[in-house]
């Protein structure tokens, strides 16, 4: 059965407007010529992809399977132009990396700025998202890798150990809690907290609260990690943030350091990928370098269910 990338890219521009005027504008092709297309399509799976109603076309069944798959060929299309293209510029290829906050702030810097300056030929696509983002982006091959923390479902996705880190309490020197060196998270919240604006950070601790059924006092909310420790040295609140970040500001500023003694205080950031045996040449040597491995042989430990089972929560 044939397709081309015009049904393709017509079809995803008429479900994503829900019209077919819009969509067939979108297209540059007329209403009717556009119709057709679409009629055709139907006609050759022998089945329904829209349902036409009064206020415009609602995707069937099979057209939610039909424009997943779409939006996959125009992507991997779009790829393959932008990877020839990068030939004749001289550039060997490039990379589209989602990752989640912790990953972007404190681990991928460093590493990618050292692989960047073996691989002048490679360039980098670097998008921050929350980790449920990630691993549906992975998934749908709009990212070639993902990096993310915590339990979520990945599906077939092939997964690989990155950064294994803590989530930390940080306190003004004159706080209450400041003559501990650790605390329970239950006990910090009799205190006013500095959260992050709305975003996976914020999410996570609201969910370790609810799951101790107690409040979450938030006093303010702010940007980054740096704004974050500056509240709490002037003692407004306190704050949960990832170890690495901690220990970045701390020398700076009059902040002390808490152990959490909950064991989900233990983070681990994890590598997702689709399938590194169809990787492009330069992302599968970005993970080589990243993880410091070889591509693993099929049913090796690096098998998404084997890894799974094998790291703990994150």
């Amino acid at each position: 059965m044939h397709f081309d990338s015009i049904e393709f890219a017509l079809f995803i521009n008429i479900a994503e407007t829900g019209n077919l005027t819009r969509g067939a504008h979108k297209s540059y092709m007329s209403v009717p010529a556009a119709s057709m297309r679409i009629k055709a399509i139907e006609d050759r799976l022998g089945i329904q992809l829209f349902y036409r109603t009064n206020q415009g076309l609602r995707l069937a069944p099979a057209g939610h399977v039909f424009l997943r798959h779409g939006r996959r060929v125009i992507n991997q299309l779009t790829d393959l132009e932008t990877e020839l293209f990068e030939f004749t510029k001289g550039t060997r290829g490039s990379v589209r990396i989602l990752a989640n906050p912790t990953s972007v702030n404190e681990f991928l810097p460093n590493s990618l700025r050292q692989y960047l300056a073996e691989h002048r030929d490679i360039n980098i696509e670097l998008r921050e998202q929350a980790s449920e983002d990630v691993v549906r982006s992975v998934i749908e091959g709009t990212a070639d890798i993902g990096f993310f923390s915590g339990n979520m479902t990945t599906h077939d996705l092939q997964i690989l150990p990155f950064r294994r880190f803590r989530n930390v309490i940080i306190v003004s020197p004159s706080h209450p809690l400041a003559h501990a060196d650790e605390v329970d998270f239950e006990d910090t919240l009799e205190y006013d907290y500095i959260s992050l604006i709305e975003g996976a950070r914020h999410s996570y601790l609201a969910q370790a609260a609810r799951g101790v059924h107690k409040p979450l006092k938030l006093r303010i909310q702010v940007n980054d990690y740096e704004a974050m420790c500056s509240m709490v040295e002037m003692n407004v609140g306190i704050g949960m943030l990832p170890e690495p970040a901690a220990a970045r500001f701390a020398p700076q500023m009059k902040i002390k350091l808490l152990t959490l003694k909950n064991a989900w205080s233990s983070r681990e950031v994890r590598i997702c990928v689709r399938d590194r045996s169809t990787l492009p040449p330069a992302a599968a040597d970005l993970v080589a370098f990243l993880t410091g491995s070889k591509h693993p042989a099929p049913g090796s430990v690096w098998d998404s269910q084997t890894a799974l089972a094998t790291f703990p929560p994150g």
